[in-house]
């Protein structure tokens, strides 16, 4: 049975920020119906689920302080787009109409085609394998040894948060420490780890075992728990349903973030490639990519011409524990200086932008139209971003 109901039917699939303030903004007209599908029926702060794994803070939100009033909120699994006859097919067999459909699956935990690690790794992209990695960590002694393979923020994160509590933490990685910071904002987490006991490995990692990692030089690490934090992956959602994805499933879009095979398809955050030159996934993207998907949404019902993406991303935050952490500042294409805060300073404002994101999603579901973001960030030209829908 498909569920249509009267006036504009705009389905968000996918509850998480851009989903969430999606949703929210699409509220700017009253005769708008919004449902959002997603496969969980609280919220999960992911930026939060390093704290989550080790027992020093929560990254579960109730979706009533987050969804405005009148958005419904159906918690089921979004199985297939029929785009010719404009329904998300669910799980359980149910199919939910729409006028527009705005695709925010957002990310998964990224699974390398490494021998073991389905078996015996654990991840912490998601709130399933977090709590899986908690549990496991709750039955060992505090002086077993973890490897984090991954050095990028999800990996440096919860190799911090573990080392903080006591634990010895190895973290592996083939391409250095925090890549995307600066020469001085690499140096300056590089010291917090070594002052805090965590090892660091150079090299790749080629198998995974119950009890150690296997590196390409022959080298085996042990390891009684490993976390794998090499990146993300995206759902098949598009792609299974006949829309045009990028290499790794990203909805190819122009640059209104509407898909290059159906103007009533608009995909927004970690799932959109716009002009096939997507936006570093974070939550920072999110928050404005998912007000933009609103707007053009909106446009589309009224008549008129959508806004093209605007957004600049300006540097990046990695707590380090509880008590440090490090604020790089970037241009507006999201290249690092050779500026950055730390210390406890640092931990404050990692600390201030994790609140001010929830923050900014209650305040939109408040007051429909109100988020805001830094602009100016440089992205391709309108003519370069049509060659990709030709």
């Amino acid at each position: 049975m498909t569920e249509r109901n009267a006036g504009y039917q705009v389905v968000v699939v996918g509850g998480g920020y851009a989903g969430v303030v999606a949703a929210n903004r699409l509220r700017k007209r009253g005769d708008v119906g919004i449902t959002v599908v997603n496969p969980r029926g609280e919220f999960v702060d992911r930026i939060r689920l390093h704290q989550f794994v080790a027992g020093t803070g929560g990254a579960v939100i109730d979706y009533g302080s987050l969804l405005g009033e009148g958005v419904r909120l159906v918690v089921d699994t979004a199985t297939g787009i029929d785009v010719g006859g404009r329904v998300v097919r669910l799980g359980s067999g149910r199919e939910v109409g729409y006028d527009y459909l705005v695709y925010a699956v957002g990310s998964t935990a990224g699974r390398a085609g490494v021998r073991g690690v389905e078996e015996f790794a654990y991840s912490v992209g998601e709130i399933e394998g977090a709590r899986r990695l908690r549990d496991r960590l709750g039955e060992l002694g505090v002086g077993e040894p973890v490897v984090v393979v991954g050095g990028g923020p999800t990996g440096i994160e919860v190799a911090a948060e573990l080392a903080e509590r006591g634990r010895g933490v190895t973290v592996v990685s083939g391409v250095g420490l925090m890549p995307s910071l600066s020469e001085r904002g690499r140096r300056y987490v590089a010291k917090w780890l070594s002052r805090n006991g965590v090892e660091v490995a150079a090299g790749e990692v080629v198998e995974v075992r119950a009890d150690s990692v296997v590196l390409a030089d022959g080298g085996v690490l042990p390891s009684a728990v490993t976390v794998w934090a090499t990146g993300f992956g995206v759902p098949g959602l598009a792609a299974d349903s006949g829309l045009r994805t990028d290499s790794i499933g990203r909805m190819l879009t122009d640059e209104t973030l509407t898909s290059v095979d159906d103007d009533r398809i608009v995909a927004t955050g970690d799932a959109a490639a716009p002009s096939g030159q997507p936006l570093r996934m974070s939550s920072q993207a999110a928050g404005a990519l998912g007000a933009r998907a609103a707007d053009t949404v909106l446009s589309r019902i009224a008549g008129t011409e959508p806004a093209v993406i605007d957004l600049a991303l300006t540097g990046t935050c990695v707590s380090l524990g509880r008590r440090d952490g490090i604020r790089q500042l970037a241009r507006k294409d999201d290249t690092a200086v050779n500026i950055y805060i730390g210390g406890w300073m640092g931990a404050r404002i990692k600390e201030g932008t994790c609140k001010l994101g929830v923050w900014k999603m209650r305040r939109e579901a408040r007051k429909p139209g109100s988020l805001f973001w830094p602009k100016g960030g440089p992205r391709p030209s309108i003519a370069a971003s049509k060659v990709i829908s030709a």
